[in-house]
C-alpha cells in the first residue's frame, strides 16, 4: 500500500571560528519516506468560484475530460493542461546507455490525482451561474464557450461572506449572493457547506482555495488574532477586523481541509497558523505567481547569479478584469504591492559582493485598471543594472499575460501537490515515529508570489530553487538522488572513455545478427522476446534490481508501485529492490 525509501540527505553547516573565519562542515542525515499509493477522490472548493479563475479552471477541466476541440483563426485547438508544472513538465530520471538524459512527466514520479478527477464546488458573492460567468470573463474562444455552456450553466456558487470594508466599494453591485448573520454563524455555514459537498460527492478529502477578490490587510495584534484561542474568540465576538478570508481559513482547518490562499492579503494570521498546527492541517500562501512576478524571479536570479547588479526595477501593469477593478482601490492595491515587491529579496541577500547588508534595488510596482483589455493583462518591466567598470545595462520586457489562463493551471498544481503531500510521511534518524511536513506547506512556494514559511526558516523566491525543491523531494520519496547537474560521467576523462566503450558495445549488440544475441543468463535469442503481463510488472535485472522497474513498459521506468530500500539506485515496480552499486559488468548490460 505504500512506496518506501531510505534517503541520505546531505547538507552543510556553516559557522565562524573565533577569528571570524567561515567553517563549512558537511553533514548527512538519514531519512525514511513513505508515500501512500492510493489516490483518493478529491474535491476542491473555490472561494470566488464565479470569478474569472473559477469559471476558467472548471471549464478547462470539463473540456479536458470531454476531450473538446474548437476552431480558432489559427486552426483547431485541443484541450490541454499547458502551464501546469505537474501535468506538462518533465523531470530527468537519469542517464541512458547512449549518454542522453531520460525524461519522464513529473506527474509520473509519484501517484498523483488526475485533474480530470477533481470535483469542483465553491462560493461567490455573485449568484451568476458558471456558464454566464464564463461568458462575462471572455477568456475562452467563442466556439469553446458554446460547448461548455450547458455544463457550466448547471453550476451555481454557494452564498459567500461579503464584508464591504475588506474589498473595493466597486464590488458592491456584484454582491447578491451573500451570507448574513454573525461571523460565527457564517463560519458554521461554511463548515456545513464543506460537509455537504464532501458527502454528496462521496469525496475522501476536500481542499479549499481562495481565488476571490484581494482584500485589504487586516490588523494583527494581541487579543485579536495572535493565537488560535484569540482568533476563535474574536470570531465569536463578531470582531470587525476578522477578514472573510480568515474565516474561510478557520472553517477549513476545523473541517480538516487544507486551505490555500491565492490572493496577497494576510489571511493566514498567527492565530490561523497556530490552529493549523494544532489540527495538523496544511495551509499555504500567498498570491498566485503566474506572469510578471514569475518572470522577475527568474531574471533577477540570473542577473545576480551572473555577478550583475540590478539597481532599479520598475514594474507596470494594466488589466481590465474584475481583479484589476478591485485593485484600483488603494487599500487592495497595497496588499498586491507588498506581495510583488518582496520577490527579489532573497536573491539580493545572497550576494554580499554586489550589495551591502541593508542595500536593495529601487523597486516600484504600478497597477492600473483599463477595462478594454479585459483578462489580457499587459506587464512592462525595466531592469537597470550596474555592470563591469561602471557601465550600465538596461533590460526592458513587455509581457502580455492572459491572466486566468496562467493562473488556472497554478490552481490545479496547488491542489495536486497539496494532496500528494498529505500522503507523504517522513522520519529522520532522530525521530521514533513517522510525521508529516510542517503545517505551513512551503513546498508550494514555486506557485506563490509571497511564500509563507515556518517561523525561523528562510523565504526562497528564486524560481528554479523552488522547482528543484519539489522535484528533489519527490525523487527522495522513490529513492532517487537529487538532481545536481554535475554529469561527471561526461566530464572526467576516464568516465568518458568507459562511456564511449559502453555505447560502442550497445551499438554492436543492436546491429548484430539475431543468432548472436544472448539473454542475461547466456541462452541464445533468435527472435524478439515478448514479456508477459506479469513479467512486465516485475523488476528488471540491473534496471529493476539496481535501477527502475517497469510498470508501464516506458523507457524502463515506473514509479507508482515502487519500493526502494536504500535510496540511490533502488526502485522496483511491484516489489522490493535492494539498492546495490552495480558492478562494471552489470553496468554494461544494455
Amino acid at each position: 500500500d505504500t512506496i518506501r525509501s531510505h534517503y541520505s540527505y546531505q547538507a552543510c553547516d556553516v559557522s565562524r571560528d573565533a577569528s571570524g573565519k567561515l567553517i563549512a562542515k558537511p553533514k548527512t542525515v538519514e531519512y525514511d519516506f513513505e508515500v501512500k499509493r492510493k489516490v483518493p477522490r478529491v474535491g476542491c472548493m473555490l472561494v470566488g468560484w464565479g470569478g474569472n479563475n473559477g469559471s476558467t479552471i472548471t471549464g478547462a477541466v470539463i473540456a479536458n475530460k470531454l476531450n473538446l476541440s474548437w476552431r480558432t483563426k489559427k486552426g483547431v485547438q485541443h484541450s490541454n493542461y499547458y502551464g501546469s508544472v505537474t501535468q506538462a513538465s518533465t523531470t530527468s530520471l537519469g542517464t541512458g546507455p547512449d549518454g542522453n538524459e531520460v525524461f519522464i512527466p513529473l506527474k509520473d514520479i509519484l501517484p498523483m490525482v488526475s485533474p480530470n478527477d477533481i470535483v469542483f464546488d465553491g462560493w461567490d458573492i455573485s449568484s451568476q451561474n458558471l456558464g454566464d460567468a464564463m461568458r462575462r470573463a471572455e477568456v475562452f474562444e467563442p466556439q469553446l464557450q458554446e460547448q461548455l455552456y450547458p455544463h457550466l450553466a448547471e453550476l451555481k456558487p454557494r452564498p459567500s461572506i461579503y464584508c464591504a470594508d475588506f474589498i473595493a466599494a466597486n464590488q458592491a453591485d456584484r454582491a447578491d449572493n451573500v451570507l448574513t448573520g454573525t461571523k460565527a454563524s457564517m463560519m458554521k455555514q461554511l463548515r456545513n457547506d464543506i460537509q455537504d459537498f464532501k458527502q454528496t460527492q462521496n469525496l475522501d478529502k476536500v481542499i479549499v482555495l481562495w481565488t476571490a477578490n484581494t482584500e485589504r490587510f487586516c490588523d494583527v495584534k494581541a487579543g485579536l488574532n495572535k493565537t488560535a484561542a484569540e482568533l476563535l474568540q474574536s470570531i465569536e465576538n463578531d470582531d470587525d477586523e476578522v477578514s472573510p478570508s480568515t474565516i474561510f481559513a478557520v472553517a477549513s482547518i476545523l473541517e480538516g481541509c487544507a486551505f490555500l490562499n491565492g490572493s496577497p492579503q494576510n489571511s493566514l494570521v498567527p492565530g490561523v497558523i497556530e490552529l493549523a498546527e494544532l489540527h495538523k492541517v496544511f495551509i499555504g500562501g500567498d498570491d498566485f505567481k503566474s506572469g510578471q512576478t514569475k518572470f522577475k524571479s527568474v531574471l533577477v536570479d540570473f542577473l545576480v547569479g551572473a555577478g550583475i547588479k540590478p539597481t532599479s526595477i520598475v514594474s507596470y501593469n494594466h488589466l481590465g478584469n474584475n481583479d484589476g477593478k478591485n485593485l484600483s482601490a488603494p487599500k487592495q492595491f497595497r496588499s498586491k504591492e507588498i506581495s510583488k515587491s518582496n520577490v527579489v529579496d532573497d536573491m539580493v541577500g545572497s550576494n554580499r559582493v554586489l550589495y551591502d547588508e541593508n542595500e536593495k534595488p529601487d523597486h516600484c510596482v504600478v497597477i492600473k485598471y483599463v477595462p478594454y483589455v479585459g483578462d489580457s493583462k499587459r506587464a512592462m518591466d525595466e531592469y537597470t543594472s550596474e555592470i563591469f567598470m561602471g557601465g550600465h545595462n538596461t533590460v526592458v520586457v513587455h509581457n502580455t499575460c492572459e491572466d486566468s489562463l496562467l493562473a488556472s493551471p497554478i490552481i490545479l498544481d496547488l491542489v495536486i501537490l497539496t494532496e500528494v503531500c498529505q500522503r507523504i510521511s517522513i522520519k529522520s534518524e532522530q525521530d521514533t515515529e513517522f510525521g508529516s511536513f510542517h503545517a505551513i506547506l512551503s513546498i508550494l512556494s514555486y506557485l506563490l508570489k509571497a511564500p509563507l514559511t515556518p517561523t525561523g526558516t528562510p523565504v526562497v523566491n528564486a524560481l528554479f530553487k523552488q522547482r528543484s525543491c519539489i522535484e528533489n523531494i519527490f525523487r527522495a520519496c522513490v529513492g532517487l538522488p537529487p538532481q545536481n547537474h554535475m554529469t561527471l560521467e561526461h566530464r572526467v576523462a576516464s568516465e568518458v572513455r568507459r562511456h564511449a566503450s559502453t555505447v560502442a558495445d550497445c551499438s554492436a549488440l543492436a546491429n548484430a545478427e539475431p543468432s548472436v544475441l544472448t539473454r542475461h543468463d547466456g541462452t541464445p535469442v533468435t527472435k524478439p522476446v515478448k514479456r508477459s503481463a506479469s513479467e512486465a510488472n516485475a523488476p528488471m535485472t540491473n534496471g529493476g534490481t539496481n535501477g527502475h522497474g517497469l510498470t508501464n513498459g516506458i523507457n524502463g521506468h515506473g514509479f507508482t508501485n515502487g519500493h526502494a530500500t536504500n535510496g540511490v539506485n533502488g526502485h522496483a515496480a511491484n516489489g522490493d529492490a535492494d539498492s546495490l552499486e552495480p558492478s562494471a559488468k552489470q553496468a554494461r548490460v544494455c
